[in-house]
């Protein structure tokens, strides 16, 4: 047996190599192994980046070519720095720092040392890259974006950095990734998947065959169109209304949840962020202190909701049982909600208002003392402001919604622990929170809510998820956006508040609003404003507010407006989002005075005010 032995352990150690080797050179195809050999050679095969269109099937993102400049290190020659320089338009130091870094990435594999080069670029570098050795061109695609509109809500792509490289493997320095908006939501499908092909080099560095045959390459995978629920041509016409103002339109389809216009203001030309000029540009934008441009105030701005927060009180005030359509109560100007405190209202002394003509004057009275009755309904404040919460919070307020946009933030709806940290040993009650009854105090909502809350009412008490995406070529969207999500309050009271945002606009606070032929009910809001500057906070004024929805039976749109420093809700909003609802249901405008008014207004100057008398500079 020991004679045996020897051989036997000879025998199992050569099996082991030979199933080793087999392993490593035909069952283990890992990728990441054998690209890593210098005489293998990689040569992917990028799909063209998916396209974007509207709802009607307008083009709004397509794409179009560009060059990479690659460098392999090993095949460097002396060049002329400056001619070189020149022709690239770059610095002398900015080239050696590209080439220790191409030396670092790898001497015998190519990498990209200047990206997205324009076609004008090319012609000019092509003629004389016969001089520099070492230096090639790759050709790729980069988005071209068709219309100058909808920037923030599309995005923009660029180059992967370091950090995506390191932690996502499909991803290789130089490529390009979906960076904001939608490019960025969507970007495995609108990215497709990338095919490699495989080649064996020899010890010279020259490609001598494809590799294994070309058993282990791969074809690409097409990537997928999009179509937007956006009409572009409700949102250039937005955006031709917001000239000069700052401020947000969204409007939603409110069967669907789908939406048709996402207009942030000021806005840029998207097509900025492209090329090699997106760094310089970016860094401009970034820079506009006032205006703000990359900041989308539809998601991402948190202000006081005002008036139009009203008919959510009033709501949760008829599903509480406090109040009934026809309970009366009494404003004098205003009313006192503690002894020594009082909330004025612009209603006449001797005002009896019942819940629909609460609506239609926005009487503060009224529904700052049905909120009162509310909280005060339970024994404890801590239990009844919950309560209220809990209602609030099913019209998708304090959340971030679950909309198909990276970008956005959850407003605030405050309850008893809010309360707490205020008031750590008690003492707050129904009348300390007031202020809520009446759309101010501590609440915060973003435009694109008070656009779902139009919806909401306009669907008797559901809405569907807003998002931005209608279809997927050879796709489904999320199936979340198709589910139904019905609020606290039963439908049969929604009836008594359409029924007040009618008369809004037929004789209440928006009849600027009315519109021949098409039933608006709306909402007019005013939301105190104020401004931190050198630490002083300044008020300033008032934004302007309007939420509606038309036609007031089966309704096709449903629409938020907010302009900032606008005075009252009538002034600036209510108009705009009638034009906006006359545009997208009639598709032309025939109150032509109203939309010169608006074009031609220019709140430039309230913008600038606070500014005027401190040290902080405007960025003209």
């Amino acid at each position: 047996m020991k004679d045996k032995l020897l051989p036997i352990l000879i025998i199992f150690s050569a099996l082991i190599f030979i199933f080793r080797l087999f392993w490593l050179q035909v069952i283990n195809v890992d990728e990441t192994q054998f690209s890593k050999k210098n005489s293998i050679e990689r040569v992917y095969q990028y799909p063209e980046r998916g396209y974007i269109f509207d709802r009607n099937n307008n083009l709004l993102v397509g794409n179009e070519s560009f060059y990479d400049l690659m460098i392999t290190p090993k095949y460097l020659k002396q060049i002329d720095t400056v001619e070189f320089c020149n022709i690239l338009k770059i610095k002398k130091s900015e080239l050696i720092d590209k080439i220790k870094k191409a030396k670092k990435f790898s001497q015998l594999k190519p990498s990209v040392f200047l990206s997205q080069i324009s076609k004008k670029d090319f012609a000019v570098i092509q003629e004389k890259l016969w001089k520099y050795s070492g230096f090639s061109i790759t050709r790729k695609s980069n988005r071209k974006y068709v219309i100058n509109s909808a920037s923030n809500l599309l995005g923009y792509i660029s180059e992967v950095n370091d950090y995506e490289v390191k932690d996502n493997s499909y991803y290789e320095s130089g490529e390009l990734i979906g960076r904001q908006g939608l490019e960025k939501s969507y970007e495995n499908k609108l990215r497709g998947l990338k095919g490699v092909k495989y080649y064996q080099k020899d010890k010279f560095n020259r490609v001598i065959d494809s590799y294994k045959n070309g058993t282990l390459d791969s074809i690409y995978v097409q990537a997928k169109d999009i179509n937007l629920g956006i009409d572009i041509n409700l949102q250039t016409y937005g955006d031709s209304l917001m000239i000069n103002k700052f401020g947000s339109i969204i409007a939603i389809e409110p069967s669907s949840g789908e939406i048709l216009s996402l207009v942030n203001a000021p806005s840029f030309d998207p097509n900025l962020l492209i090329g090699r000029s997106r760094s310089k540009n970016y860094l401009k934008l970034k820079n506009d202190s006032i205006g703000k441009p990359l900041f989308d105030r539809g998601l991402q701005g948190q202000y006081p909701p005002g008036s139009t927060f009203k008919l959510v009180n009033g709501l949760i005030a008829l599903q509480e049982k406090v109040i009934n359509e026809k309970t009366i109560i009494s404003c004098n100007e205003g009313h006192f909600y503690s002894r020594k405190r009082f909330m004025r209202c612009h209603c006449e002394i001797g005002t009896k208002n019942n819940l629909n003509k609460a609506v239609y004057n926005s009487c503060n009275t009224y529904f700052a003392n049905i909120y009162k009755q509310t909280i005060e309904k339970y024994p404890d404040s801590k239990i009844g402001i919950n309560n209220w919460k809990k209602h609030v919070e099913s019209f998708g307020f304090g959340t971030y919604l679950g909309y198909d946009h990276p970008i956005g933030q959850p407003g605030l709806i405050p309850g008893s622990n809010y309360y707490d940290q205020w008031y750590p040993n008690g003492g707050w009650k129904a009348a300390t929170t007031i202020s809520n009854g009446i759309g101010q105090g501590e609440i915060l909502t973003t435009p694109i809510q008070l656009a779902n809350l139009t919806a909401i009412i306009a669907n008797r008490g559901w809405y569907k998820t807003p998002h931005f995406v209608k279809n997927i070529s050879n796709d489904s969207i999320d199936s979340k956006f198709n589910e139904k999500k019905y609020t606290s309050i039963d439908s049969i009271h929604f009836e008594k508040i359409i029924k007040g945002m009618f008369d809004v606009v037929e004789k209440g606070t928006a009849q600027n609003a009315k519109i021949k032929g098409i039933q608006v009910a709306g909402k007019t809001g005013t939301a105190e404003n104020f401004i931190k500057i050198n630490n002083k906070r300044l008020q300033l004024t008032d934004h302007s507010i309007f939420i509606g929805f038309a036609p007031k039976e089966n309704p096709k749109i449903a629409i938020a407006v907010f302009i900032e420093n606008g005075y009252w809700g009538t002034r600036w909003a209510a108009p705009i989002a009638s034009l906006m609802i006359e545009k997208y249901l009639s598709k032309e405008i025939k109150r032509k005075y109203l939309e010169n008014y608006i074009i031609n207004g220019n709140l430039m100057e309230e913008y600038k005010k606070p500014y005027l008398n401190t040290n902080f500079k405007i960025n003209e």
